[in-house]
């Protein structure tokens, strides 16, 4: 019997989610409704186009050839967990293909959802929206429970991971909470790759093209001299560290929906 899946776009050469050049599946679905999310049509699980695992495969295999040579598939959202037993077939689809996987996550879902995802896959790429409970509610609708829960369950298997976060002027982007971040992830040694995602407002005219009111207008992107700061921060604790900018293209997106 056929399993299908909500999808919302997909990138066929991207470069900034995960190792090598990668086919990027973006999903429907989120359980965050976060501040600076510059994809809020991936909220809601309907929107999407219904594609089986099958389906999906299929069109992942016509890029063999560009994806090979060190990099693979990331499937992310929305919030890709939401849709966990699709995630699962396809992870193991891609498996038995021989196409490495990873899942970009904000570990919002709980454990006893997502589990078996995260042990299959060969990367997780978790963001950490901030280690402060009441700091990551105010931002995104729920607290940090369940990604620290993700992340110390990657531990406990072994499961490599890249954390990402994004820094936010006036919120996250603030040396006391960087320096309690990363003191905090060096001590898990799946993490091999820190990813500071700098803030950015390109999305919000999706939020008034959905008639919602952008709740960060007006917020400054960091400078300079501030990511400088945040890069030293994770570097000072021995962490490899990537500066990516969440406003660049990520390769060919076509849309499905």
């Amino acid at each position: 019997m056929a399993l299908y899946g909500n999808i919302h776009s997909i990138e066929t050469m991207g470069t900034l989610d995960g190792p090598g050049l990668r086919y990027v599946l973006f999903l429907q679905g989120c359980s965050l409704r976060c501040r600076y999310c510059h994809n809020p049509d991936t909220w809601k699980m309907e929107g999407g186009t219904r594609m089986s695992v099958e389906e999906v495969v299929t069109d992942i295999l016509l890029y063999r050839a560009f994806i090979a040579d060190g990099g693979g598939v990331t499937i992310s959202g929305g919030e890709p967990l939401v849709q966990s037993e699709f995630v699962l077939a396809l992870v193991r689809a891609l498996k038995r293909e021989g196409i490495h996987t990873a899942i970009d996550t904000a570990g919002s879902v709980p454990l006893e959802r997502s589990r078996s995802v995260l042990k299959e896959a060969d990367l997780i790429l978790l963001d950490i929206k901030s280690l402060s409970d009441t700091q990551a509610f105010s931002l995104t609708g729920m607290g940090n429970a369940n990604t620290l829960a993700t992340l110390a369950y990657c531990q406990a298997i072994g499961k490599d991971v890249w954390i990402r976060h994004v820094l936010l002027p006036g919120w996250t982007l603030e040396e006391g909470r960087l320096a309690d971040l990363a003191e905090f992830i060096a001590a898990f040694d799946c993490v091999k790759v820190v990813e500071l995602l700098p803030y950015h407002s390109m999305g919000a005219y999706k939020w008034e093209q959905l008639k919602m009111n952008y709740p960060l207008k007006g917020v400054a992107v960091p400078t300079s001299d501030e990511l400088m700061m945040a890069r030293s921060i994770f570097e000072d604790r021995g962490l490899e560290v990537l500066m990516t900018s969440l406003g660049n293209d990520k390769g060919q997106k076509v849309k499905v929906s």
